[in-house]
């Protein structure tokens, strides 16, 4: 059991959070939400370690592991991806190579009655004590395991990591983390850069093989699916939930129906003291009534109510220009980087006004295929966009593409047309840019900051052939229910490519699946797909313990 007591954290005169206390049982799966600057991955740092608060501690059990695995993170670059992921076994390494060498000293000596002999003695016996004590494990098909479960071929696990991307390395660190079996796994945005059978393979890891887990993420679906509570940090203190996410909203709805019930019956009550004062003030017979109540209203506590987003701004995409009836239309394309074939033979067609879903694995030819569609690259066969197509693209590296030297407004403003550019600054409220933050220069922006300005710049400009690659990945929750409404009443073409299955579901009628150098199209909606390959993925899953 890991206790977090009377946690606070102060900076620059600011009161982050204050007198947060809350215990971690071994079989917990919490979600920790609230709105972006609230605390959570400070709080979640902290519990690992990797920070102090300014007062406050965290009790953690004498041989408790904690494992945290945050947003950013880069792996060494000096080994093999199948290398690295076996470190989370370093310390049993670490005892076998120590005994063997501690054996072999002492087939060398011959002081046999003296005191040095006899200690390492000692030393071989209380390291073989605690090594053999340890479950028999196969430790190579342990490391297998965990890498095929989160996307990594046979042919990867001899690959340097330097060879891979960010995405991918974080995939090896989550590796690692999953294989010490921890006493607790902290995880931030873990399903940030993982495709959707490797977060189905995840979640299933953490619900049948993991101790207490604490999770950030703003993957609706992932949360829903394996947590069995949340704790809330809002306004400088926290609410504990014994509830997944969905519950949670019912429950948090409740509790400020509550709070503004107490709050609109506490200020008539103090208006009712009030005028009672100004009425007797200065009456000789009704001074100390008078006195009594000012005290009482000078001790009073007023209510709070818990910040909410009470905008009621719908976001909507500007009308697409007609375009013609088939906008793409794909024949007989093959890629391959030399001896690597990507797809071979693909064929799609996508009609006017259809929403379509590009899944699959990553690395299977999805970003590839939106690419040869806008000719970026070429390819075997033929990609063809139909008459008066406009393209709105927003690419994974999309964030790079904006003009540092504009202000955030003005990024959006040059692109903004008719009534829009009087809902500017709450659109990009919407989307957590609010007060001086939009006179911030986007060269001052995170990478984070730079692709939800991005997703803001796409959604006012009037396209009709749409392409969303990852669109998500730094998307909070209410942003992403913006964007869903908006591309549910979108009424052009849709080509969507996500690993969000909340976000996916209801929002397309047709699924191209990428698949062992294959693209195979099914006639049916994203939610009847996913839930298909969600029982046959799990069925996998089940073979390989």
């Amino acid at each position: 059991m890991i206790s977090v007591d009377n946690l606070a954290v102060e900076f620059s005169g600011t009161t982050l959070f204050s007198d947060v206390s809350f215990v971690i049982n071994p079989t917990d799966k919490i979600a920790l939400m609230g709105k972006n600057g609230a605390g959570k991955s400070t709080m979640m740092k902290i519990i690992a370690g990797e920070q102090k608060g300014t007062r406050g501690n965290v009790r953690v059990p004498k041989d408790a592991v904690i494992a945290y695995l945050p947003q950013h993170l880069l792996t060494e670059d000096n080994c093999t991806v199948f290398e690295e992921a076996a470190k989370a076994f370093k310390h049993v390494f670490s005892m076998r190579n120590e005994m063997d060498k501690l054996n072999k000293e002492l087939e060398t000596r011959t002081d046999y009655e003296s005191d040095a002999y006899m200690s390492i003695i000692e030393k071989v016996s209380d390291l073989g004590e605690k090594y053999y004590a340890l479950d028999e494990v196969n430790y190579d098909a342990e490391v297998e395991k965990a890498l095929k479960g989160l996307g990594f071929r046979q042919e990867d696990f001899t690959r340097q990591t330097n060879e891979f991307s960010g995405g991918w390395r974080m995939r090896i660190e989550l590796a690692k983390i999953l294989l010490q079996k921890p006493d607790l796994i902290l995880l931030d945005e873990p399903t940030n850069h993982i495709d959707i059978e490797s977060v189905i393979w995840l979640e299933d890891f953490l619900l049948n093989k993991a101790n207490a887990v604490m999770v950030i993420s703003h993957d609706r679906a992932f949360i829903d699916n394996i947590t069995n509570r949340t704790i809330e940090v809002t306004m400088g203190r926290i609410y504990d939930y014994k509830a997944n996410y969905s519950h949670y909203l019912q429950l948090r709805e409740d509790r400020r129906s509550h709070q503004i019930k107490a709050y609109q019956e506490q200020q008539k009550f103090i208006a009712d003291n009030m005028a009672f004062i100004e009425r007797f003030k200065g009456t000789y017979s009704k001074t100390n009534q008078v006195t009594s109540r000012e005290r009482m209203l000078e001790k009073l506590e007023i209510i709070e109510i818990d910040e909410i987003d009470t905008s009621s701004l719908k976001l909507r995409f500007p009308p697409a220009p007609r375009s013609g009836d088939y906008p793409v239309t794909v024949k007989d394309v093959s890629k391959s980087y030399d001896e690597h074939v990507v797809f071979k033979d693909a064929n799609m067609s996508i009609a006017r006004g259809e929403k379509v879903s590009f899944v699959g694995r990553n690395g299977e030819g999805k970003s590839t295929m939106i690419k040869a569609i806008l000719e970026e690259i070429p390819v075997a066969g033929t990609c063809q966009l139909g008459h008066n197509v406009k393209v709105g693209y927003f690419a994974q590296n999309q964030a790079s593409l904006l003009d540092p030297d504009l202000t955030i407004f003005q990024t959006v403003d040059e692109v903004a047309f008719g009534d829009i550019r009087n809902q500017i600054k709450n659109i990009l409220g919407r989307f957590m840019f609010s007060g001086d933050d939009i006179d911030k220069k986007v060269s001052m922006l995170s990478g984070g900051e730079k692709t939800r300005l991005a997703m803001v710049k796409l959604l006012l400009e009037p396209v009709n052939l749409l392409i969303l690659d990852e669109p998500t990945n730094h998307l909070d929750l209410k942003s992403k229910d913006v964007l869903k409404e908006a591309l549910s009443t979108y009424d052009g073409t849709l080509i969507l490519v996500s690993h969000d299955r909340d976000f996916l579901q209801g929002l397309s009628q047709k699924v191209f699946e990428f698949k062992e150098q294959r693209v195979l199209e099914h006639f049916e909606t994203i939610d009847a797909f996913l839930e298909r390959n969600r029982i046959k993925s799990i069925a996998e899953i089940n073979l390989m313990k």
